[in-house]
Parts: structure tokens; C-alpha cells; sequence
């Protein structure tokens, strides 16, 4: 587990795809278990530790995650992701180049509970949630293009779900469209910075993840 900030309030960890951020009924061990270890140890804490879930990250997305060190900041950091007062950018890799290099995705979203997956329409339709987020091109390689996506609401499967819509599926996201998977399971989005206002003390906060170690991420690390 990476920490890649930490005060008394909360404290933000690079997830790697796989990980779960909650448990769930895999019974596999969750990023918040992995937390409460480290702060546990780290502060030789007896009993309980308080590690508070403020958002989640789909299992093979990688990338910053937030959780609250006390019950006060998970409130307050919960209120804050509800009214869209915490910014998350994304670096998406995609095999299809979109039709334009920089454009706002606007599209109407359901969930089918039983495939676990999110459907977009272009016109609202019973049951459907408004959905949008921003993209644009920062760099290419022979065969993908990086794109920096920043969401405005904050849906189901929401930037795999839109860029397939426009049909640019994530890299080895199958359940999206992607024509194979990514060796390790993951799809090649990345929660890269997260910047918002501390909930105590009122200082401008920016972290940024370190993007995982693959091939095709170090190669577009190296272009930018």
C-alpha cells in the first residue's frame, strides 16, 4: 500500500488495480482492512481503528482513493463528494482515437443490476441519470491514446460506460467492448489527482498517483 498523504484527518493511498477499496462478497481483503492495519501499527493503536470510506474505485481501476481518519472528516468528506466540491481527474488509455481531441460528454445512464454493468443513452429516459464529464487528448503512441478526463457527476461505470459509447473503449475493458484483456485483469484507467479543500484546516490539498508500472503506462509517461 502507497501513501501519498497523510495528516491527522484523512489519508489518500495509490489503489492498485485489483484491489477492492470495500469489502464485498469476495471475502478478499479490502484497501479500508489494509489502511486500518497500517494506522493501527504505524501509531500502535489499541483496539479499533477509524478508517472511514469517502468514495470507491472500481476493482481494476487504479489510483488515488480517500478515506477519512475520523468519524468528523468522513462527514464533512462525504458532504464534499456529494456536492461536487472534490475534483478527481483521470488518465484514461484508449485504442480508438475520438472523433475529437478535446470534447464534453453529455449522455443519459442506467444500471442493469444484473450484469453489473451501466448503459448510456444520447435523450433522457425513464430511470436514466444525467451523466458528464470532460475529456482531452494529451498524448499518443502507435496503437492507444491517453486522454485526461475530468467528471462532473459521479456515476455507475461512468467513464468506461461514456468513452465506449463513443467507441473508445478503455484498454482491456471487455465488459466495455475492449477486443482483449489487459494481462493482469486491469483496464487501463487511473484515478491520477485528486484536489479539494482539507475539511479542517481549509488548505488547498492536490495529489497526484504515480502511474502503475506497465509497459504502455512508463511508455506514455515518457512522452509527456
Amino acid at each position: 500500500m502507497e501513501v501519498l498523504y497523510e495528516d491527522n484527518h484523512l489519508i489518500i493511498v495509490n489503489k492498485a488495480a485489483g484491489e477492492i477499496v470495500q469489502g464485498d462478497k469476495t471475502g478478499d481483503e479490502p484497501l479500508s482492512d489494509k489502511v486500518k492495519a497500517y494506522l493501527k501499527e504505524k501509531y500502535h493503536k489499541p483496539g479499533n481503528v477509524f478508517c472511514g470510506v469517502t468514495h470507491r474505485l472500481d476493482r481494476p481501476t487504479s489510483g488515488v482513493v480517500v478515506f477519512a481518519k475520523t468519524s468528523k472528516s468522513l462527514t464533512r468528506l462525504n458532504d464534499m463528494f456529494r456536492n461536487g466540491e472534490i475534483k478527481k481527474t483521470y488518465w484514461a488509455v484508449v485504442k480508438n482515437r475520438p472523433a475529437a481531441d478535446e470534447d464534453t460528454l453529455i449522455h443519459y445512464l442506467i444500471k442493469n443490476e444484473k450484469t453489473n454493468k451501466s448503459i448510456a443513452y444520447d435523450t433522457e429516459k425513464p430511470h436514466t441519470k444525467r451523466a458528464v464529464l470532460h475529456y482531452r487528448l494529451i498524448a499518443a503512441s502507435q496503437n492507444y491514446f491517453l486522454l485526461e478526463v475530468d467528471l462532473e457527476t459521479g456515476r455507475h461505470h461512468q467513464i468506461r460506460c461514456q468513452l465506449a459509447k463513443i467507441g473508445s473503449p478503455l484498454r482491456g475493458d471487455l465488459k466495455y467492448g475492449a477486443e482483449r484483456s489487459n494481462p493482469d485483469g486491469s483496464i487501463s484507467l487511473h484515478a491520477r489527482t485528486v484536489s479539494f479543500i482539507h475539511p479542517v484546516s481549509k488548505e488547498e490539498i492536490s495529489v497526484t498517483a504515480p502511474l502503475p508500472e506497465e509497459v504502455l503506462w512508463n511508455a506514455f509517461s515518457h512522452l509527456m
